[in-house]
Formats: C-alpha cells, structure tokens, sequence
C-alpha cells in the first residue's frame, strides 16, 4: 500500500499522476506491502513502472495471489505462478520476498502440501510465510512441523502481531471494522533467517501504537546486533499516520544502534522557496 487518501496532500503531494504516487511514498518508508497483487497479478508494465519509481535497495514484500493461496491452496498452480513470477521480474532484486499468505483453514495437515510448494519454488527469490491457524501458535508439534519445513526452504515465518490492537475493545468506525476482519494473533517473536519480516496493527491513537511496539524497538535493535536485516510494517486501523509512525518505529530502533541508516527525506508536499 503506498496511496492513502488522507496522506494526500498533507504527507504526499496532491494531486500525483499514478506512476508518480509510489516514489513519493518511498520517500518516507523504504519498503512496502504489495498487497494489491493479492487479488490480480499485475501487468509487467505496472510492475516496471513500479521499479522506475524506486531504488534498487527499495523492498517490496510482495504477496502471491490468492488463486494461488486460498483458491487452490498451493496445488496444480503452475501456470498462475508461472503468470505472477513473469509479472515481478522486472522489479529485480526490490523483490525482497515473496510473501505467501495461507488461509486460517490451512492447517497442520497441509503443511507438506506447503513444502512441497516450496521446493518446486525458483531459488531466485526468497520466500516469506504467514499462517492463521491456532495449532502452529499453541501445538509445539505443529510449530516444529512448520518451522523444519520453512527452515529447509531458507523461508521466513512472518508473524502478524495484532495483540495491541485487540488488547481493548475498538474506539473508532476503522477500529470497529478492523475488529471483525483482523484475525486474533497470538505473538510471535522468533526469526528462522538473515531477513525476518514483522507486520504490527496498532491503534487509531498514535500513543497506545507506540506503547504496543515497545517490545519490538528490543527484538529489531537484536536481530541488527545479531548483523540480520529485518523489515517492519507498521500498520493502524485508519492507516492515516502510518508513515509517520513507521519513520518514528525507525528513529526508536536506530537510537538503540546508531549504525542503522537513516530512512530518506520525504519530497516536500509543497515547491521549497526562499520566502
């Protein structure tokens, strides 16, 4: 995601011509969610166009789409991931993972069927796993069963951490509306890779996201020291500050190992002048 009605004119410029809206925002965040590949894989012009708009160090954590994942549950998917593979290509090496996102129904029973997927997957890419169902948080079978088969794969298990966001009940209409589609996460902190990929949804009040996250400065500021390279999404229901909030999440970690690079400066909304 990286159009946002309420950033548009306030933390991005308005109005942008489509193939300029994503190099605006990765001015502020230099990596993405590609969630919108998760409902139709996108043209190889689209896709190049996104390349054009970024850095090549830029990371698109892009999603495989759901034919592929729910529909077919990974099994006779040969040509629309052959489809979607072709599609990506000319992001290069932006492509920092391909994010495979199982249904809550995916279970400990199908996870052969998922490291059977994997295997047939080109070694070009990296992968990236996020499961729903109860039994890989709460079974340690079921846990172990996963992480040897992601861990064979060199794939990342991707933990959604949703436990601020339902710690109370909801205060706002995108509060409301996320409490009945967000899924209740247990939460998990461990890494199975060099590249671990966190995804936290906090609150619609700025402060009550910062204070769910605090465990997080901790577990990133390690991984760096540990010479990983993790990559962070910082979500809210309204999604209005989430820029904001990620390049504060950044400057909290990098205070905490000031080797981090900092993120890029943000395009001004509004032409510089000298008055």
């Amino acid at each position: 995601m990286w159009t946002h009605k309420s950033w548009q004119g306030r933390l991005v410029a308005h109005p942008l011509p489509s193939h300029e809206r994503l190099r605006h925002y990765a001015g502020w965040c230099n990596a993405v969610e590609g969630n919108t590949t998760f409902y139709a894989t996108p043209t190889r012009e689209t896709v190049a166009s996104w390349a054009r708009q970024t850095d090549p160090d830029f990371r698109f954590v892009v999603k495989l789409p759901k034919v592929i994942t729910h529909e077919r549950r990974l099994g006779d998917v040969e040509e629309p991931l052959r489809e979607f593979l072709d599609a990506i290509e000319p992001l290069g090496p932006r492509a920092d993972a391909l994010w495979i996102q199982l249904p809550g129904s995916f279970g400990p029973a199908d996870v052969a069927a998922l490291g059977r997927f994997l295997h047939r997957l080109p070694t070009s890419h990296r992968y990236a796993v996020e499961v729903r169902h109860p039994s890989f948080f709460d079974d340690s079978h079921s846990i172990s069963a996963l992480e040897e088969v992601l861990t064979a794969a060199s794939a990342e298990w991707v933990p959604f951490d949703t436990t601020a966001f339902f710690q109370s009940p909801p205060t706002t209409d995108p509060e409301r509306e996320a409490w009945t589609r967000k899924p209740r996460m247990p939460l998990r902190t461990a890494a199975l890779t060099d590249r671990p990929i966190v995804r936290y949804i906090g609150r619609d009040d700025s402060a009550r996201t910062v204070e769910g996250w605090q465990r997080w400065i901790d577990i990133v500021a390690g991984w760096l020291r540990e010479g990983r390279s993790p990559t962070m999404f910082i979500h809210t229901p309204d999604n209005v500050d989430a820029p904001v909030l990620a390049r504060r999440f950044h400057d909290d970690v990098r205070a905490r190992v000031p080797e981090l690079d900092p993120l890029p400066e943000p395009i001004p909304v509004e032409p510089l002048t000298l008055f």
